[in-house]
């Protein structure tokens, strides 16, 4: 009787939260529902999320949209290699009048923050992300600052093998929950852009007018606030999560650290980012407890990112994709 009462309540939170949020990015993103999801996910759970994909489909918009949906406080940084740390989180400037110090504060100081292209910036900026992202608070000179709450970084990213890019270390991919790989769309889905392109107009400046983009076309209708998001993260957290599943989740995380052609597996940090996943997951699909479905799904995102494979296994043709594919095998 209880759990059914728990699929319900679960349910309606769906139906309020959930789908209200994708029929808002629909409206402005054509397809890429699985994206979507994963973007729910970190909102729900706080954690933070890697999109990688070449440019041009759609990553920047998806996040706009999203955080428009929720009427969330939204910066956006364009990362470039001559950026600074403090460009990000801001720094002391001098009163003039007073001969004191103040804090400027930064972008950083936001509930969603896009960063964007993260790995064309210089690995002293990408590891100026770590504090806020693991402590939610930054230092600026002596002063620490607790960040708004709550706090989310989605930071996209060009695949590593473009010109101009710097690979993300070890220690700063592990703090992202998730790390989705975005491709292109469909030939329908592409051809429903261009229509969509077409009906846009102009957007008017004075006497004169320039043709309007995607960006302005976002629906900016205030329909969900962060209260509805607090109250979804709330139904989140009674997601039932049973000891079996727990055990999965660390198995995984295991035998990525065993495996012969693995030369770095995933910290603890895995089977934390797996299980928290699969029940912000098992909440938008209307359950009121995980199943090992949420665990296939989402091992890629989770997992890949955090292992590396021994350069004897690169040599002889192998993926990280192919190794997963192996280990959730046996799991099955």
């Amino acid at each position: 009787m209880g759990g059914a009462n728990g699929v319900e309540g679960v349910d309606t939170a769906r139906s309020d939260f959930a789908e209200r949020v994708r029929e808002h990015v629909a409206r402005t993103v054509v397809g890429q529902e699985t994206v979507v999801e994963r973007v729910l996910i970190a909102l729900l759970t706080g954690g933070h999320l890697l999109l990688e994909g070449v440019p041009g489909i759609a990553k920047t918009l998806m996040v706009q949209a999203v955080a428009k949906a929720i009427h969330l406080q939204f910066a956006r940084v364009q990362f470039t290699i001559d950026l600074l740390p403090g460009d990000i989180l801001g720094s002391e400037v001098l009163d003039q009048k007073s001969g004191e110090f103040r804090v400027h504060k930064g972008p950083i100081f936001t509930n969603l923050f896009l960063a964007d292209e993260i790995n064309r910036a210089s690995p002293k900026v990408q590891s100026a992300l770590l504090e806020a992202m693991q402590e939610r608070r930054v230092s600026i000179g002596t002063v620490t600052h607790d960040l708004p709450a709550p706090f989310l970084v989605i930071a996209t990213q060009n695949p590593v093998e473009q010109a101009g890019t710097f690979e993300l270390p070890e220690a700063q991919l592990d703090r992202f929950m998730l790390r989705h790989r975005l491709t292109y769309p469909t030939p329908e889905g592409e051809a429903e852009v261009v229509r969509r392109s077409l009906t846009l107009g102009l957007k008017r400046k004075g006497d004169g007018a320039v043709p309007m983009s995607a960006f302005d076309a976002i629906d900016d209708g205030r329909k969900l606030g962060l209260s509805d998001l607090t109250a979804a993260m709330e139904r989140v957290q009674s997601v039932h999560v049973s000891e079996v599943f727990i055990r999965d989740c660390v198995e995984l995380v295991n035998l990525t650290r065993k495996h012969e052609d693995i030369e770095l597996g995933c910290s603890p940090r895995a089977a934390l980012a797996l299980v928290h996943a699969s029940r912000a997951r098992a909440f938008i699909h209307g359950r009121a407890y995980t199943i090992p479905e949420d665990l296939f799904a989402l091992a890629e995102d989770v997992v890949l990112h955090r292992m590396r494979l021994k350069y004897a296994a690169l040599a002889e043709g192998r993926s990280s994709s192919q190794v997963l594919r192996e280990l959730l095998d046996t799991m099955a």
